[in-house]
């Protein structure tokens, strides 16, 4: 789910690529109103039924046999079914591969280098976030194949101790994403009327009186210095707004001129609308300076990292969690 406000930035996770996969777009409010973009409802019937750089197993490009998709690992004893919900021109059904009390959630999938194509990628998404309505999950790179259940069997029983201690770490915990934005002009405007050293060089470099090099070069030293200051002000202020409510962060780079914060938060999920209340709040306190885009609930993409190690040589594989 997301939500945008408009005047309003993976233990670790890996994401379909979070910039690194591409979530549904929110259509912004109107200034000054804070909703978040809802994920999709999914198969909630079915689900109630029912990796830093994860790599592929080895495959060969010239295999077209049908293998396993990997989404997630979860928690269950049980097989469990989800639906119709996966990767393919007719959506594959979803269902578990199991090695005692964990399980990979799969799909069947030709042998091939899947594509990350929008309606690709949204797939992927759409089986981890319907899976984790009713599971705590560790989501997969996008793209992670195997050639059979017994590789992925073989995969969870190597990985087993470092998968259930990511899991009880992440258990009924979801990830929300806070982008926060600013008018970098209207900010500007803002500074040169409150500092008298700038308002000073701006109307002698506007009077063209002798030479305005030096006038310039100074002005624009100190119009980043003081846009620096105020943005690392606007975003420890946000950080420190929602420490509270919050079980861990991370901040991400920001993208464009316009971005000042790019960040994503670890939330219980009993303390969900504690952490919307909040986010409210801080949109309110910023009205007119500042735009919020606010996202979630998502997987912990951002706050669990799993590198796989695939070794086919005696059908060995080794997983290492970080």
């Amino acid at each position: 789910m997301a939500k945008t406000l408009k005047k309003k930035a993976r233990a670790k996770a890996i994401p379909p690529p979070p910039e690194r996969a591409a979530k549904p777009q929110a259509v912004a409010p109107r200034r000054g109103k804070l909703e978040r973009v809802r994920m999709p409802a999914g198969n909630t019937k079915a689900a109630r039924s029912g990796a830093s750089a994860a790599s592929r197993a080895a495959i060969d490009s010239k295999d077209t046999h049908e293998g396993k998709y990997v989404y997630c690992i979860i928690k269950s004893e049980r097989p469990l079914r989800f639906g119709p919900l996966g990767i393919g021109v007719e959506p594959a059904n979803v269902h578990t591969v199991h090695f005692s009390d964990i399980a990979a959630v799969v799909s069947n999938t030709p042998m091939v280098v899947q594509d990350p194509t929008r309606e690709n990628v949204l797939a992927h998404q759409r089986v981890n976030e319907t899976v984790m309505q009713q599971h705590t999950v560790i989501p997969m790179s996008f793209g992670t194949v195997f050639k059979t259940d017994d590789d992925i069997m073989e995969l969870l029983r190597s990985a087993y101790d470092a998968f259930t201690d990511v899991l009880n770490k992440m258990q009924d915990k979801f990830e929300f994403g806070l982008k926060v934005l600013w008018d970098r002009d209207q900010i500007i405007r803002e500074i040169e009327e409150e500092d008298e050293d700038i308002r000073r060089l701006k109307s002698e470099i506007s009077s063209q009186k002798g030479s305005t090099y030096f006038a310039r070069m100074q002005y624009g030293r100190l119009i980043d210095a003081a846009l620096q200051a105020r943005s690392e002000r606007y975003v420890s202020e946000v950080f420190r707004a929602l420490r509270d409510v919050s079980v861990a962060s991370r901040s991400n780079k920001p993208i464009g001129d316009r971005m000042i914060m790019n960040a994503a938060f670890l939330i219980e999920r009993d303390r969900e609308a504690e952490f919307d209340q909040k986010v409210k709040e801080i949109a309110s306190k910023y009205e007119g300076k500042l735009s919020f885009k606010y996202t979630g609930p998502w997987p912990p993409y951002n706050f669990v990292h799993i590198r796989l190690k695939l070794e086919r040589g005696e059908g060995a594989t080794e997983a290492v969690a970080s």
